[in-house]
């Protein structure tokens, strides 16, 4: 299937890892001309060496914390100086501790709105100009499961993804006459170091081992078993390509079937 996307530019934040490293790589599998972020500058640079030698493609590559305004705003001017424009841009960032509500400080809530949903408003408004121009464009947020189902310990995430999906439903409808899509994409509990992070975190609160609680979470999906970056990554640059043309405003759940609702 040809997807429409050869030669348009994406940018991928967080892309040094995990499901951001996957989508940066099946964009670039598509022959777009890929950008990059995250902070590990040394794991960015081993990513995006590693996607521009797979695939022949010109890959952009900055290490740049994304709740810092003034970064985003330069990084994407840098896009669109070296590459002439900004047609995708997938929002991503690493999602806040694992804790109950009485154990979150104000504090915390501050750098969680700062991570999950500041960052997804510094990108779209950097962005949106440049497709407006070209009367196209494609943004994606990725957030998680628990913007349509709340998960245990995660008030945090729980709470500002929900932001993020409401930011996501306004843009759509504002810019929508300007040939620009956004959606957001949840994923369910997929393998990364994030998932590891949380099993730990669980284990040690429960007294299980970590084992059990990557096998409880395999169990309670429809499919019996974790997600994989890739297919997240592949949702996403679905929903970036011409064949996804009608559809805007909208959570796309990657979870194999983990949400329980209607």
């Amino acid at each position: 299937m040809n997807l429409g996307l050869r030669n348009k530019v994406a940018i991928v934040a967080a892309s040094s890892q995990g499901i951001g490293k996957a989508t940066a790589e099946s964009f670039a599998a598509e022959g777009c001309r890929v950008a990059m972020c995250a902070r590990n500058a040394d794991a960015l640079k081993s990513a995006a060496d590693q996607i521009s030698k797979q695939h022949g493609v010109e890959v952009l590559a900055e290490p740049f914390d994304v709740t810092d305004e003034t970064a985003v705003r330069e990084f994407v001017k840098a896009v669109v100086d070296k590459f002439g424009s900004a047609d995708i841009c997938v929002t991503n960032a690493g999602g806040p501790p694992a804790k109950g509500f009485l154990g979150a400080s104000v504090d915390d809530w501050r750098k969680a709105i700062d991570l999950n949903l500041l960052s997804t408003v510094y990108f779209a408004r950097e962005v949106i100009p440049h497709m407006q121009r070209k009367h196209w464009g494609r943004i994606i947020t990725i957030t998680s499961i628990t913007t349509k189902q709340p998960v245990p310990d995660l008030v945090l995430s729980n709470s500002v993804r929900a932001g993020v999906v409401g930011l996501v439903k306004s843009l759509a409808n504002e810019f929508g006459k300007d040939g620009i899509l956004v959606n957001n994409v949840g994923p369910g509990f997929t393998a990364t170091d994030r998932l590891k992070e949380l099993a730990k975190s669980r284990s040690a609160a429960q007294g299980s081992s970590e084992k059990e609680i990557f096998e409880g979470w395999a169990v309670d999906s429809a499919v019996k078993r974790l997600g994989e970056p890739r297919e997240v990554a592949d949702t996403i640059v679905w929903l970036a390509s011409e064949r996804a043309s009608y559809i805007t405003g909208q959570t796309i759940l990657v979870d194999g079937g983990a949400y329980k609702g209607l």
